[in-house]
């Protein structure tokens, strides 16, 4: 077949010849396609990320890029370890076809070590803040992604909902993260708001939970955690904390039930699902700088049922408040 017949083809054809204009191998979204190398760095080890990293392959694997065909994924996990982050993103810099960070602190590193490779993010709450790209719609760079932006009011609302009667709140966080930073800071002004006392306490490593939530916890009536890399990796420590405390706390994913009382926050394999499809039409030639920014279309509610009954609410009634 000759090559105007060949280029005359399906909108997948059209695809590949671009991407093989492109130097990228003539990668396309069908099971037929040539192998497509794509990179992945996982910020830390804990429930949430791996989700999100899961529905990312799942919706390659949908549109036909399916690892061990014709798709070649080198994974790394940093273990919220910095120095191993660094290392692991300089590895993967320009030596695939896209790249996908997991959290900000790996989007962060990803993007300063290597600019050109189309790459995509997903876990990061405030991707402008984090230098990560011009805006939401246009994101004007190499980078796009998924966001986990919660809605910190409407998870203020919720926590109010099930401890009417507290009148003092903790909020706990690693003061590093960009991400926790900026829900701790809504959180805190909701909270005063509503004429409700606010106590912050934060950690710089995982190192310092214990001693800094078993304070917190003699202060407080209740908890809120943003979504936090620290707080997730430490959730069993939180939660033998609280329950010997019987104090009641919300987090943001349900990477952290077990030091909650219930979780109120995003559907991580949902915004991975989203990166997936954005790494599709990426990998179909459209450019990240092009590509906007999605945000999460659905939330998530998850109850501690042991947490639940030492300190007597009813879980069903936090299902329902939650609807």
């Amino acid at each position: 077949m000759g090559f105007k017949q060949f280029f005359a083809g399906s909108v997948a054809v059209l695809s590949t010849v671009a991407l093989v204009a492109c130097g990228t191998g003539g990668k396309s979204a069908s099971t037929n396609a040539e192998d497509v190398k794509v990179g992945i760095i996982q910020y830390a080890e804990h429930d949430a990320l791996s989700s999100a990293r899961k529905g990312f392959l799942e919706a390659l694997d949908k549109a036909g890029y399916t690892e061990g065909k014709n798709l070649t994924v080198d994974y790394q996990n940093a273990q919220g370890d910095q120095a191993n982050l660094q290392t692991m993103v300089e590895q993967l810099a320009g030596k695939n076809d896209l790249n996908f960070a997991i959290a900000t602190p790996a989007a962060q590193a990803l993007l300063s070590a290597d600019s050109e490779t189309p790459s995509l993010f997903t876990a990061v709450t405030d991707p402008v803040a984090a230098g990560l790209v011009d805006s939401l719609d246009k994101p004007g760079g190499n980078m796009t992604g998924t966001t986990d932006a919660t809605d910190v009011a409407g998870q203020i609302e919720m926590l109010i909902k099930v401890v009417p009667t507290a009148k003092t709140f903790g909020i706990f966080y690693n003061s590093s993260e960009v991400n926790s930073e900026v829900q701790a800071k809504e959180a805190k002004k909701l909270l005063e708001e509503k004429g409700l006392k606010v106590i912050v306490k934060t950690v710089t490593s995982t190192n310092d939970v214990q001693q800094a939530i078993t304070s917190l916890a003699g202060q407080v009536d209740a908890i809120y955690l943003p979504l936090d890399n620290t707080v997730a990796s430490t959730a069993s420590t939180i939660g033998d904390i609280l329950l010997k405390a019987k104090l009641p706390a919300m987090g943001s994913d349900e990477a952290v039930l077990e030091a909650t009382l219930f979780t109120y926050g995003v559907d991580f394999h949902a915004i991975g699902v989203q990166a997936g499809e954005l790494a599709v039409s990426i990998l179909k030639g459209e450019k990240p700088a092009d590509v906007a920014v999605k945000t999460p279309e659905k939330g998530a509610i998850a109850v501690n049922e042991e947490m639940a009954k030492a300190i007597g609410i009813d879980p069903e009634m936090i299902k329902e408040l939650g609807k």
